[in-house]
C-alpha cells in the first residue's frame, strides 16, 4: 500500500467501527487507491484508517467472502480479473440488466420514470466529464434496479457491480462513448416509460453488449 495515503481517523459513533472500516475499505477497492494484484495488509489498513487491527480483520474477511479480495500465498490481494472472468461477468450482467429493465417496464411508478428522465438530462449536461458521467450512470442503473421491484435481483446486481468495479478505467474514456451511452440509456428509459418490457430488455442487453465491446477495445489499447 503506498506510503502517501493519508490517515482517515474514525470515531465509533452510531454505525459500528467494524462496519465503517468495511465501508471505507470497500469504497477504496472500487477506486484506483489499490491496484489489481496489490497486497492488502491488515496492519497497513489499520494505520491508514487510524483503527486497531480487529475491525480491519473482520472487514477483510467479509471482503474476501464477497470476492472483492483474493487469498494468495503472500496474503490477501486485490483480484486481477482475467479476460475469461470479464466475459463471464458481462455475460451475466447482460442477462440481469435485461431482466431488471423488463421488470421496471412492468412495475415502475410515474415518479420513478420521471426521475429516470431527470437523470438522463443530467447525463446530457455532463458531456465529457467522466466523474459526472460515472455518477449519473450509477444513479440511473440503480433507479432501474429499484423500479424492478425485486429485492433478490437488486442484491445480485449490486454484488455484480462491486466485482465489475475492480476493472480499471471507464468506458466513458472511449471517444464518442458518452454520447452513445446517452442514446442507449434513453432507449432503455423509453421502453420503461411505455411499459414495453420487450423493448426495455432488448435496449438494456444491447447497452451491456456494447459496453463489453468497448471494454475489450480499451484493454487492447492499453496492452492488457
Amino acid at each position: 500500500m503506498p506510503a502517501t495515503r493519508t490517515k482517515s481517523p474514525r470515531k465509533a459513533t452510531g454505525q459500528s467501527l467494524a462496519e465503517r472500516v468495511y465501508g471505507d475499505l470497500k469504497a477504496a477497492l472500487k477506486t484506483t487507491r489499490f491496484e489489481p494484484g496489490e497486497r492488502v495488509r491488515e496492519e497497513a489498513v489499520a494505520e491508514w484508517l487510524g483503527v486497531s487491527r480487529t475491525p480491519v480483520r473482520e472487514a477483510l474477511r467479509r471482503l474476501l467472502a464477497e470476492n472483492l479480495l483474493v487469498s494468495t500465498e503472500h496474503g490477501l490481494a486485490v483480484p486481477q480479473l482475467s479476460r475469461n472472468q470479464i466475459f463471464e461477468l458481462y455475460a451475466i450482467r447482460e442477462v440481469l440488466e435485461g431482466a431488471a429493465a423488463a421488470l421496471a417496464a412492468r412495475h415502475a411508478s410515474p415518479a420513478e420514470i420521471e426521475y429516470m428522465k431527470q437523470i438522463l438530462q443530467e447525463q446530457a449536461a455532463a458531456k465529457n466529464d467522466e466523474q459526472r458521467l460515472l455518477a449519473t450512470n450509477s444513479e440511473l442503473h440503480g433507479c432501474i434496479y429499484r423500479a424492478a421491484n425485486n429485492r433478490y435481483l437488486v442484491r445480485t446486481l449490486q454484488s455484480l457491480q462491486d466485482e465489475l468495479a475492480q476493472l480499471r478505467g471507464t468506458t466513458f474514456s472511449w471517444p464518442q462513448r458518452p454520447g452513445e451511452a446517452l442514446k442507449e440509456h434513453t432507449a432503455i428509459v423509453r421502453g420503461i416509460e411505455h411499459h414495453d418490457a420487450d423493448a426495455a430488455e432488448k435496449a438494456a442487453r444491447r447497452h451491456v453488449s456494447t459496453a463489453l465491446s468497448i471494454r475489450l477495445q480499451l484493454m487492447r489499447r492499453d496492452g492488457e
